[in-house]
C-alpha cells in the first residue's frame, strides 16, 4: 500500500470517527456497509407479536429513541417506556410524551420507576435487565421477552484492534442468564443462543461503529488503532470483507 493512499485513508477514518453519532438508535449512516442480524434463528419481532394483544400493559425498558417500540403498533395508554442515555432521554421526551406514552428516564435496571405487579409484558432488546425487577413489575403471568447482546459478540473485531482487552462480560451467555431468570421465580418457556457472521465492507464504516459501540472498544481510536485499521484494510482489499462474529441470546419468561 502506497504513501499516499495510506494517508487518504487516514483523511477518510478521522472523519468516520469525528462524526460517530446516534440519533436514537440508528445505524442508517452505514447502511450498506456492513451487516448483521440478518440470519439469526428467531424473529424478536415476531415472538413479541405472538404475545401481544392491545389490551396489555406493555413496557419497554432501555427504548433507545423508541423506534421499535412505535413500530410495534402498541395502544399507546397501554405503552410505559424507559431509557437512561441521556441524548436519547431527551429525543423520547419529545416524540413519546406527546403521543401519551408514559416515558420515565431510568438509568439502574434494578431500580425501575413503576409500581409493583404493574405490566403485562416486559420487553427489552440489547438492554440493561435484572431478573428480580422484572418479576417485581411483572403482573402474574406476565412476560417477560429479551434479545440480547452476549458476552463474545465482536469480539475477533475487539482482538483486531485492541488485543488487550478483555471480555468484558463473561456472565452474558445463555446458560447463566437462564439460571437467573429461573432463581427470581420464572419460567423460562423459551431460551436460544446464536452467533453468527457480521461483515464490514470498508473500514470508514467499522471505525465509526467501534466509536458508537464504546463499550465494546474502549479508548478505541484511529490513531491509537491505524496499524490494526490498515491490516483490515488489507483483508477487504484482498476478499471484499472482513469478518466477525456476533453472540445473541433470546429469552422468553413467564411470572409464576
Amino acid at each position: 500500500m502506497n504513501e499516499e493512499r495510506i494517508k487518504e485513508l487516514r483523511k477518510e477514518w478521522e472523519a468516520e470517527e469525528k462524526i460517530a453519532h446516534v440519533h436514537g438508535w440508528d445505524f442508517s449512516h452505514i447502511h450498506g456497509r456492513y451487516e448483521e442480524e440478518n440470519d439469526l434463528p428467531w424473529d424478536y419481532r415476531q415472538i413479541i407479536d405472538k404475545y401481544r394483544t392491545d389490551d396489555m400493559k406493555l413496557l419497554d425498558y432501555d427504548t433507545g429513541g423508541g423506534e421499535f417500540l412505535l413500530s410495534l403498533g402498541h395502544p399507546f395508554q397501554n405503552t410505559a417506556a424507559t431509557e437512561g442515555f441521556p441524548p436519547n432521554v431527551e429525543l423520547c421526551k419529545e416524540t413519546l410524551l406527546p403521543l401519551g406514552i408514559d416515558f420515565k428516564p431510568c438509568d439502574d435496571e434494578k431500580n425501575i420507576p413503576y409500581a409493583d405487579d404493574a405490566f403485562d409484558l416486559f420487553i427489552n432488546r440489547h438492554g440493561s435487565f435484572d431478573p428480580k425487577e422484572a418479576y417485581r413489575i411483572l403482573k402474574p403471568e406476565g412476560l417477560f421477552i429479551t434479545q440480547q447482546v452476549g458476552g463474545r459478540n465482536d469480539r475477533e473485531f475487539v482482538e483486531m484492534v485492541l488485543p488487550d482487552i478483555p471480555v468484558p462480560h463473561p456472565e452474558l451467555v445463555l446458560a447463566v442468564q437462564k439460571k437467573a431468570f429461573e432463581e427470581a421465580g420464572f419460567d423460562v418457556i423459551r431460551a436460544e443462543e446464536a452467533f453468527k457472521p457480521i461483515r464490514f465492507y470498508d473500514v470508514g464504516a467499522f471505525v465509526w461503529f467501534a466509536r458508537i459501540i464504546e463499550w465494546e472498544f474502549p479508548g478505541f481510536s484511529v490513531e491509537k488503532c491505524f496499524d490494526a485499521l490498515l491490516r483490515m484494510q488489507e483483508t477487504i482489499d484482498r476478499t471484499g470483507a472482513v469478518e466477525g462474529t456476533i453472540h445473541r441470546y433470546l429469552i422468553v419468561a413467564k411470572k409464576h
